[in-house]
């Protein structure tokens, strides 16, 4: 944020100040006494295990120069005293992002069921060839993300990206209200938190909040290859961008109505699964085509890609210009479609960030795509995945994960590790398709593999079953790694 006064601070988060007025506080915002830098302002959040506001001292030794807390503490520094500390975060980033939306900041916001971050991060990187921006970091989605990322806008941000989860209705809305958006950007509605929201039409009403907090001069950019987004266009009177992964097919053969068009053709891939296409934009201007070529792993990231592009293109910038970022880009959260490759030739695809069965499904088919070119090379080469549980799936959760060790084996992945309280599932599904299948926990599931040099592995799982580790350890076995996607 722009260094301002304690007294400023205090109107735009609506808090009490106590304590010296005319201190400057900036530019850093943090939430973690470890992280804080001279001139900071720390915000004091209750947690489950430990109280920010019993580590003011601790961010005052820092060098932080005010607090944001819902009490007094013993620190000496101005307080910006508010009735709760996230309401109070919230409050300080709505008004820092209505300061700078008066001198010409464009914000962006993204959700869908699968894809965010790496759209966000894709997006990101179309965005700062354009201007300065400020994006999530990682996965910074929820009430506390969403506002700690917005307050690091300041005079000289052009855009800024927020990334928007949902766990029920009316979340993406206050999400929105803090960052409300000149860009609306649905990448799918899937059954990821079918738990929470008990259908797919549960989830499209959740995530067409995004579009309805849409001024008329804004922009609502959907995927027309899912009908749930496509009907989200009657939720808004902005103007509409469409993407397309497939081509207009899906709607009939001819483009739905709206104000942009994007979608790729002659879509191919070489041996790393790394995509290559062609650009189309339409518009009333004309027709452009770009020639791309991805250094991202996997056919999702073409989705990605074109929804990133679209959004960006909505904002203002250059399609020439996207078309050029989109070929530079790179991986920039970890564990999402990472191939490392160790120096032995034994490549590891780390996805073990998060999991759902869309994502699921991507992965296995692009691990035994990947695979079926190293037989070419190096006949005796196998695919092996370790597979744990998808997190908040429901009901269904049993059935879905038995579609996973199906869809493992169809995809041509020879040893199946499952770990996580649905690996028997898993397991059960993989062996009913005809293939091997071990269950396994988690710490053991490295060890069992019998890798050669030229085999591939996949590790996925939901976050919480912290399969990572197990990448790791794959990765640890002669010290020496290549990163394919880094």
């Amino acid at each position: 944020m722009r260094t301002s006064s304690t007294q400023e601070l205090a109107r735009l988060a609506g808090a009490r100040l106590e304590g010296d007025g005319t201190v400057a506080v900036g530019p850093d915002v943090v939430i973690d006494a470890r992280k804080a830098t001279p001139g900071s302002l720390f915000v004091a959040i209750p947690g489950e295990r430990v109280d920010g506001h019993d580590f003011t001292s601790q961010a005052a030794a820092a060098g932080a120069a005010a607090v944001l807390a819902s009490r007094a503490t013993g620190a000496d520094l101005p307080h910006l005293l508010v009735d709760e500390s996230v309401s109070g975060l919230s409050e300080l980033a709505r008004g820092l992002v209505a300061r700078e939306h008066e001198r010409g900041l464009v914000t962006l916001a993204v959700t869908g069921s699968s894809g965010k971050t790496s759209t966000k991060d894709l997006l990101a990187q179309l965005l700062e060839a354009h201007g300065p921006t400020v994006s999530p970091i990682g996965s910074f989605n929820n009430e506390i993300g969403v506002p700690l990322t917005a307050c690091g806008v300041d005079g000289q941000t052009r855009f800024l990206v927020s990334e928007m989860g949902a766990r029920g209705l009316g979340h993406v809305a206050w999400l929105c209200s803090i960052t409300r958006p000149d860009v609306s950007l649905v990448l799918n509605v899937g059954t990821a938190h079918l738990g929470e929201f008990g259908s797919r039409e549960g989830i499209a009403q959740a995530k067409g909040e995004i579009v309805e907090a849409l001024r008329p001069e804004g922009w609502a950019v959907l995927n027309a290859d899912d009908e749930l987004v496509f009907a989200m266009a009657s939720r808004t009177s902005a103007h509409l961008a469409w993407w397309s992964r497939t081509g207009w097919e899906s709607t009939g053969g001819s483009a739905p109505d709206g104000d942009l068009h994007v979608q790729a053709v002659d879509v191919s891939a070489n041996d790393l699964e790394q995509y290559r296409f062609t650009l189309v934009v339409e518009r009333a201007g004309g027709r452009e085509q770009h020639q791309v070529q991805l250094q991202l792993l996997g056919s999702h990231q073409v989705s990605n890609a074109l929804a990133a592009a679209t959004a960006a293109i909505a904002a203002g910038c250059d399609a020439k210009t996207v078309a050029s970022s989109l070929s530079a880009a790179t991986t920039r959260s970890p564990w999402r479609m990472q191939m490392d490759v160790r120096s032995d030739g034994l490549a590891v695809l780390n996805d073990a960030y998060n999991a759902n069965p869309s994502s699921m499904a991507e992965a296995v088919a692009t691990i035994g795509r990947i695979g079926r070119t190293r037989r070419a090379e190096h006949p005796g080469a196998k695919v092996h995945a370790v597979l744990g549980d998808m997190l908040e799936l429901g009901g269904d959760a049993e059935a879905l994960h038995r579609a996973v060790g199906v869809q493992a084996v169809e995809c041509g992945i020879d040893d199946l590790v499952a770990v996580g309280s649905f690996a028997e599932a898993i397991a059960e599904g993989a062996r009913s398709a005809g293939g091997q299948a071990r269950v396994m926990k988690t710490d053991q599931a490295a060890a069992s593999l019998v890798l050669d040099p030229a085999d591939v592995v996949l590790v996925k799982a939901s976050r919480g079953i912290a399969l990572e580790t197990v990448a790791e350890a794959l990765l640890g076995g002669d010290g020496e790694t290549s990163g394919v996607t880094q």
